[in-house]
């Protein structure tokens, strides 16, 4: 099939269940964009009167669609760069020491924490999985995803330091997730950095290479914005900025991910200070809301479709089950550890650690990760409890986080 048709069967199906969710549903975007899709596709798989060969063929559809290369490659340096732009850098910079622990040390620990935990429960109830394995299982999943915990948050109401750290958070550890991963990975396959002296230059040049990358590409980017009066311009501009910007940090094996978020945040952050007129900003800003939600539909469409892409056994769900409660614990514990630390030097708003538990929102990321995996007799299981951990993540926390800070702190 070629690309054309795929993209045009995948915005038609984000259009309907769009409708669907806005004329029936009512549920905030990110969740009923996947709930629907996921309906539609629990239907085509259980529904005995369906037709069998429309089934297959959707199928092999959704198996056409390399969902891995889409997000990593692609969606994910829009949505970034978008999520960066809208986001206020003094709220940022104020709570800069929480985000970067929450970024760093919480990742880094609950890697570990569902590593071990999964390795633990797998080979009590389920089966015997590598721990190696098991630690790339928990780098896939222990950050959270910047595209559903943005989406989220506009719709929470929590206090503005609370969404800050958060939102911080889910821009910058995905990085420091893939390169865990890589790590692991390279652990685990023989392949890529294993001495400690690799792994720490991997991770200077990824993150360091890629906030100076976006620095300069950012800036590039607001000088030339400034010095024109044309929204169409404008706007190729910033397309330029994150197509060729990304491109061009995979292409030097720097991060990104991290490149895009810089760039956002300086564009966003020096256009509303210095240079660009009120128009300029107000072209943007529509443009990339506009494109923000049109992938982030899509993404989450994709997302609901995907388990048509899986195979799924009953020892499946039961792992699922055992990991969902796994992965909330370690997000707690990474979460509270240094939360502790922290309020030696800082105070911090009451239920802080509950609310960042429970909105350690995890999306496409993960699954895209897990996707590709070293192939093995463990893949699949942990490619469907990868599954299973994000739609509970999206459906059930992201559904439940303006209701949550409501509770919490008398959010309106």
């Amino acid at each position: 099939m070629k690309l054309w048709d795929l993209a045009g069967i995948v915005l038609t199906l984000s259009a309907l269940f769009g409708y669907l969710n806005r004329r029936f549903l009512r549920l905030p975007g990110n969740v009923g964009f996947t709930l629907v899709a996921l309906l539609v596709s629990l239907g085509m798989i259980f529904a005995p009167l369906l037709d069998v060969t429309l089934s297959d063929r959707v199928q092999s559809v959704i198996q056409n669609i390399d969902f891995s290369a889409i997000l990593l490659h692609g969606v994910l340096g829009f949505l970034l760069f978008a999520g960066a732009l809208r986001l206020d850098l003094d709220d940022l910079l104020a709570e800069k020491w929480n985000v970067l622990t929450l970024a760093f040390a919480s990742t880094c620990l609950s890697t570990l924490l569902v590593g071990f935990l999964s390795y633990g429960l797998l080979a009590l109830f389920i089966q015997k999985v590598p721990i190696l394995m098991c630690l790339l299982f928990g780098a896939l999943i222990s950050p959270t995803d910047p595209v559903a915990v943005l989406a989220t948050l506009r719709h929470a109401g929590a206090p503005t330091a609370l969404s800050s750290q958060l939102a911080g958070e889910s821009l910058l550890n995905d990085g420091i997730g893939i390169v865990l991963f890589l790590v692991l990975f390279g652990l685990a396959t023989g392949r890529g950095p294993t001495s400690p002296g690799d792994v720490a230059l991997l991770f200077v040049v990824e993150f360091l290479g890629g906030a100076i990358f976006g620095l300069a590409a950012g800036y590039a980017a607001h000088w030339m914005l400034k010095r024109v009066d044309d929204h169409i311009v404008e706007i190729l501009i910033t397309l330029a900025l994150v197509t060729g910007g990304y491109a061009l940090a995979d292409h030097l094996r720097i991060s990104g991910p991290i490149a895009m978020v810089v760039a956002g945040l300086l564009v966003g952050s020096r256009g509303n200070r210095f240079g660009l007129s009120e128009e300029t900003r107000r072209n943007l800003e529509t443009f990339w809301e506009l494109i923000e939600g049109i992938l982030n539909a899509v993404l989450f469409v994709l997302i609901g479709l995907e388990i048509l892409a899986m195979t799924f056994r009953a020892a499946y769900l039961w792992a699922t089950v055992l990991a969902i409660p796994a992965v909330l614990f370690s997000r707690f514990v990474s979460v509270a550890v240094p939360a502790s630390i922290l309020r030696l030097f800082r105070e911090l708003p009451p239920r802080a650690v509950r609310f960042l538990t429970w909105g350690g929102l995890k999306g496409g990321l993960a699954i895209a990760m897990a996707l590709s995996l070293p192939s093995g007799g463990s893949r699949s299981l942990l490619l469907a409890v990868t599954y299973g951990v994000v739609v509970f993540s999206v459906l059930v926390q992201g559904s439940t986080m303006a209701f949550f800070a409501r509770k919490s702190f008398g959010a309106p």
